[in-house]
């Protein structure tokens, strides 16, 4: 199918762009999927990249889907896209009025290898472990500090309200991991059943919470295990070694922050937040 408008995009990094954009159509990260034109099957613009995401169990945002967009400078890739949330969410990391997300893998940790499926699986994973002191939301980063209750009240509220209770992208089987992007049934991968997408805590403290773990000894997806054997899916395990940044660094921290919402003391989720 055609590859969309491309703007400002030059040749090589047009080829770069669809060259993801099939794979990760092909092959698309737990929870995560792209919005394509239902008549080419693919993006309608390679510089607007827009997805997905499902709403991670266990977090404010279960059983809603959220669309975002990646939109990609002519510099791309040597500096970084810029990411959107199109629906509206309650979270630290997210401007509310602008949705504008700030997460280190679109700022310091941007490496001209980074993936669109790494960008896509660590928003995801932003989506369960948000990080409040490096927040665009200021009101939501000290509630999920102070009351993790109330903030999760709210955040609920505003995803039943602004969160679509179906994917947009219907042409998508997200139920049984069999993937059909657009109305030619563009073919697929099976995939893992979505239902279970979210790692429990202990998965995110054993897969990701290590200071001294390297990139290519975190969990790695598809069908990614932690090193205990049990299962880790989308958002704690990162998409494939070779699309692992240096973002590695800010995903380190997230299992221990998750945690001191379990009941750790705030000392411990504070030092676990400390580098951003």
């Amino acid at each position: 199918g055609s590859l969309g408008s491309a703007e400002n995009l030059p040749p090589r990094t047009l080829s770069r762009v669809g060259k993801e954009v099939r794979s990760l159509l092909k092959g698309p990260p737990e929870g995560v999927r792209l919005v394509v034109d239902p008549e080419t099957g693919m993006p309608g613009s390679l510089a607007e990249l827009q997805a997905e995401i499902e709403g991670p169990t266990d977090t404010p945002y279960e059983s809603k889907y959220f669309q975002l967009k990646l939109v990609l400078s002519a510099d791309f890739p040597t500096s970084p896209p810029r990411g959107f949330f199109l629906t509206k969410i309650y979270h630290p990391n997210v401007d509310m009025s602008t949705g504008a997300i700030c997460v280190n893998t679109l700022k310091k940790d941007w490496t001209s290898t980074t993936t669109f499926a790494h960008v896509l699986s660590i928003v995801r994973c932003l989506m369960i472990v948000p990080f409040p002191e490096s927040s665009l939301n200021d009101e939501a980063g000290k509630l999920f500090m102070d009351s993790y209750e109330e903030f999760s009240r709210r955040a609920r509220l505003m995803a039943d309200v602004h969160g679509r209770p179906r994917p947009f992208t219907e042409a998508t089987d997200w139920s049984n991991g069999s993937d059909h992007h657009g109305a030619g049934g563009r073919g697929g991968r099976k995939g893992k059943d979505l239902s279970e997408t979210s790692p429990s805590r202990s998965d995110l403290k054993r897969g990701i919470s290590s200071s001294s773990m390297s990139s290519s000894s975190l969990p790695i997806h598809p069908g990614g295990r932690s090193m205990s054997g049990s299962s880790v899916r989308s958002s704690g395990s990162l998409v494939r070694s070779s699309s692992v940044s240096s973002n590695g660094g800010a995903l380190r921290n997230s299992g221990n922050s998750k945690m001191g919402v379990g009941g750790a003391d705030k000392k411990s989720k504070k030092k676990s937040l400390k580098r951003l």
